[in-house]
């Protein structure tokens, strides 16, 4: 029993650490997802709708702080640091992620729960099952805590919370230092918009009380329709919301054409106003040459006119949906770089670069 305590102590404390490490890469991603569970409480509970939606500005400092959080106990599990609190601490950790998981499996909210980032996806009720796990692991570890020793390994600990936050504060400066997303430097977003292979699907019908399956839809009038099943989901399209237009029309396939410096436009407070004098400098010197320019922004008609007249953007607008926008880059603004729809480069606004930098990336 010793040996499958110690065996568990280090599982979980490693997938703790991976979780939070993938996460503190992005965590703008998982902002992203507090965001929408403050949302979908505040429509759910609508009594503390106010409370819920207050939280909403403060998301990126709960998501650095839980991230942080899953990596400085992980770390001290590992290393057998004040295991008793850390424990309990784990214990209350796991007990809300199952809460979330569950409420996002039962009342289909929030399909992704973001558990490992964007490094892997879980379905709702796989990630409800990963919890479980985790939350019978933890408690065998309580259980059987006369086993472990505590080790003077405080210095360990400390150095796993400067790290994490220190990787958090450059993934939020810098863009992440690893980028998992489909519109990652090197993805050719068309080919990305397309089937890796034809869809293939299976017909579920249903005869006498009994259900078949067909790969084609069956002639037999006597059979019921029930539902239609992909069969090769790894198929489908890695990228199926990306859309590009104007007020004159779908402008999606003219991004993929030539060379094209696009500036990212979000709609929100945290638009970086200071940061649109370089990226106008960066427009201006390109202009000429065989590189285009042109914003994507997720801001109403009126809203980017009057950003492009206070900033001197000379640069034609079009639109996008803010998903899609915020997948696509996590600054704001921020430069996107491609040629003939393959990503050549991706710039957070603290380092926007200048002609030559664009250059040299096509």
């Amino acid at each position: 029993m010793k040996i499958v305590a110690h065996i568990v102590r280090f599982l979980v404390g490693g997938i703790f650490i991976f979780s939070g490490l993938v996460k503190l890469n992005d965590p703008a991603g998982t902002q992203i997802k507090l965001e929408e569970y403050f949302e979908v409480f505040a429509a759910d509970f609508p009594a503390m709708h106010d409370f819920w939606m207050s939280l909403v500005p403060y998301a990126l400092y709960f998501s650095v702080l839980m991230c942080a959080a899953e990596v400085i106990l992980g770390v001290a599990l590992l290393v057998s640091w004040r295991l008793k609190l850390v424990n309990w601490i784990l214990l209350a950790l796991i007990i809300f992620f199952t809460f979330l998981t569950f409420y996002s499996a039962y009342y289909n909210k929030v399909t992704d729960c973001g558990c490992f980032g964007d490094f892997l996806k879980l379905k709702p009720w796989t990630s409800f099952t990963k919890d479980i796990i985790l939350l019978v692991l933890i408690l065998f570890l309580i259980w059987q805590r006369k086993v472990f020793r505590n080790l003077l390994t405080g210095s360990l600990v400390g150095f796993s919370a400067i790290f994490s936050l220190a990787l958090a504060i450059y993934a939020i400066r810098y863009l992440p230092p690893f980028d998992f997303l489909p519109y990652k430097i090197g993805n050719n977003i068309p080919q990305l918009m397309q089937p890796s292979e034809p869809l293939r699907y299976k017909y579920i019908m249903e005869k006498d009380g009994k259900s078949e399956e067909f790969e084609k839809f069956p002639t037999d009038t006597t059979y019921k329709y029930k539902e239609m099943v992909l069969i090769n989901e790894n198929a489908k399209p890695k990228i199926t919301d990306y859309k590009v237009w104007n007020n004159e029309g779908d402008f999606t396939q003219e991004t993929f054409k030539g060379k094209k410096l696009i500036i990212i436009i979000k709609n929100g407070p945290d638009l970086n106003g200071a940061s649109l004098a370089k990226i106008r400098s960066l427009v201006n010197s390109l202009k000429g040459s065989d590189i285009e320019s042109l914003i994507l922004t997720s801001n109403s008609d009126a809203e980017i006119q009057e950003i492009r007249k206070a900033y001197a953007l000379d640069v034609p607008y079009f639109f996008a949906d803010g998903t899609v926008l915020k997948t696509i880059s996590r600054s704001n603004p921020g430069v996107w770089l491609l040629d003939n729809g393959t990503v050549k480069g991706k710039w957070h606004y603290n380092n926007t670069p200048d002609k030559e930098g664009v250059v040299g990336k096509l």
